[in-house]
């Protein structure tokens, strides 16, 4: 949901600086790479050690690159599968290493596994509701849900509450909890938003055989096809 009201400004906001980026002779799918490297060393070199703020501060730096790359290819006119195939690939990436971060602090000093176990849940679900919808459009069908929890939910929810939590370390009492809750909604709102997208395509698949679609061939349901991009 917050991906369909928040990319619009925050592609306006950001449109300033893709321009200046692509003058300066940079390329969308170098802002991808160094977005992702950025978003990956901050989660687990940070959250593994419990520094959930400044990992939190390194990542919100660099989560943006997201949206810029986009832009970027927009404004040159080189919008191409390629990009598309790597940015949703690198997305993938970036979110593991984030609830891999939480895994891992929880796996260790954290000291707790059934948090570690909701960080894993976390990081697995994440990569089963994108591959739902990318599975689903990829044998032709729509996919016409806006899950309850989708990608910009799963970042904005984990990260702010990291970033609270990590204010603990300052002196801030009881605030730590709110990276446990955060999980535990990101938990729950990940398997709401894949049983959204299961219903989705089931009915969606009985209405396009209903309409005479043939299973197994290109573009209909039943067919083997490349993956689209996916939040």
């Amino acid at each position: 949901m917050l991906n369909k009201y928040a990319r619009a400004f925050f592609t306006r906001v950001l449109t300033p600086f893709a321009a200046f980026l692509l003058r300066r002779g940079v390329s969308p799918d170098a802002v991808t790479l160094v977005g992702t490297t950025g978003v990956v060393v901050g989660a687990l070199v940070f959250f593994p050690r419990g520094e959930f703020f400044w990992g939190t501060i390194v990542i919100t730096l660099f989560v943006f690159s997201d949206m810029v790359d986009g832009n970027m290819a927009r404004q040159a006119g080189i919008s191409s599968r390629w990009g598309a195939f790597l940015d949703s690939t690198l997305d993938r990436v970036a979110d593991g290493a984030i609830f891999g971060g939480f895994a891992l602090w929880y796996a260790g000093t954290g000291n707790d596994n059934v948090l570690c176990a909701v960080a894993i849940f976390c990081l697995a679900s994440g990569q089963v509701v994108s591959y739902t919808k990318a599975r689903g459009e990829s044998i032709g069908l729509p996919v016409a849900v806006n899950g309850l929890v989708e990608r910009a939910e799963r970042l904005v929810i984990s990260l702010v509450a990291a970033g609270l939590a990590g204010m603990h370390a300052f002196g801030v009492p009881g605030i730590d909890v709110l990276l446990p809750i955060a999980l535990w909604v990101v938990a729950g709102g990940s398997l709401v938003t894949l049983g959204q997208r299961v219903v989705t395509v089931r009915r969606e698949s009985a209405e396009a055989d209903a309409a005479g679609g043939t299973p197994g061939a290109p573009g209909a349901p039943g067919a083997q096809g490349s993956e689209a991009e996916a939040t």
